[in-house]
C-alpha cells in the first residue's frame, strides 16, 4: 500500500505541490490528473524518491520511503515521461543492466527479458542500439524495464507517449490485468479516454492542490461534470479553448 500524507514540495519560495494526500491500495489504479504545471511530475519525482518532500511523507506499507529507499525501489516499477536511455547500448544490454541493478538472478533475468521482448514485439531488435529505436520502441523498453522484476507498485508518467495503436490497446488491458493480480498502479496521464477506462480512483490537481479525489463517479459528481473532458474544460477556467482554436484557424486561413 502506497500512501501520501500532506505531501508538499516547493522550489525555493514557489510551491509546486501543496498538501496532497491519497492512499493507493493493492489492486487499485489511481489516475493522477491535472493541467500542465499542476504539480503532477513533481509528485511523481517525490513518490519515486528522486526528490525529498518539503514536508509530509510518502509511506509504503506504513514505512517512510526515505528511511530505506533501496528496499522501496526494489518493489517499485517506474516509467518516466522522457525515454532518456543510453543510445549506445542495445535493447538487450540495457535490460540486462536494469536486471543486474535490481539484483535479479541471471537465469530469471534471461527468461523475463526474452519473454517480454517477444511480447512487446522487440525481440528481433534486441541487438540493435537504442539510439536507432523509434520513440515508441524506446517507450516499450521502459515498460519492460519497469515490469521485469514483478513490482508491487507501478508508477507511470505519461507511459503512452509514442506508442502505436496496437501497443496502446495492449497497455490498457495490461494495466487492468496487472491490478487484478493485486498490484497497485499510479497512472499520470493526459490521455483521458484511457484514464476513464483503466482507473478505479481519480485525483485531480490544480495549481498543486487537490480539488477532487475518489472514485471516478464521485469525482464527476463533485465537480458537476459527466466526463473527464468536461472536468478539464472546467479546470482550464482561464482559457476558452473553443475561442483559442477559432483564433488559430483565423490566423492560418487569413490571406495576409
Amino acid at each position: 500500500m502506497l500512501e501520501a500524507i500532506a505531501l508538499a514540495k516547493s522550489y525555493g519560495s514557489v510551491p509546486a505541490v501543496r498538501e496532497v494526500t491519497f492512499r493507493l491500495e493493492p489492486g487499485q489504479v489511481l489516475g493522477y490528473l491535472g493541467p500542465n504545471g499542476s504539480g503532477k511530475s513533481t509528485t511523481v519525482r517525490v513518490l519515486t524518491g528522486l526528490l525529498q518532500p518539503t514536508h509530509g511523507q510518502v509511506l509504503f506499507e506504513g514505512k517512510d520511503i526515505q528511511n530505506n529507499l533501496v528496499s522501496y525501489r526494489k518493489r517499485l516499477g517506474y516509467v518516466p515521461e522522457e525515454a532518456n536511455l543510453y543510445p549506445f547500448l542495445t535493447g538487450q544490454e540495457y535490460l540486462e543492466m536494469i536486471g543486474t541493478l535490481r539484483a535479479m538472478s541471471p537465469k530469471r533475468m534471461k527468461i523475463k527479458i526474452s519473454s517480454l521482448l517477444e511480447l512487446f514485439s522487440l525481440f528481433a531488435h534486441r541487438h540493435v542500439s537504442l539510439g536507432s529505436y523509434s520513440k515508441g520502441m524506446r517507450q516499450r523498453v521502459l515498460l519492460i524495464a519497469a515490469l521485469m522484476d514483478n513490482p508491487d507498485v507501478l508508477i507511470l508518467d505519461e507511459p503512452l507517449s509514442g506508442l502505436d495503436v496496437t501497443s496502446v490497446l495492449i497497455f490498457k488491458n495490461l494495466i487492468q490485468a496487472f491490478s487484478a493480480r493485486g498490484k497497485s498502479v499510479f497512472y499520470c496521464s493526459h490521455i483521458l479516454e484511457v484514464v476513464e477506462k483503466v482507473c478505479s480512483q481519480l485525483l485531480i490537481l490544480r495549481k498543486g492542490q487537490v480539488i477532487a479525489y475518489g472514485s471516478a463517479d464521485e469525482v464527476r459528481r463533485r465537480i458537476g461534470q459527466s466526463s473527464l473532458e468536461g472536468i478539464f474544460l472546467q479546470l482550464l477556467e482561464d482559457t476558452d479553448v473553443a475561442q483559442v482554436a477559432n483564433e488559430i484557424v483565423d490566423v492560418v486561413v487569413s490571406p495576409s
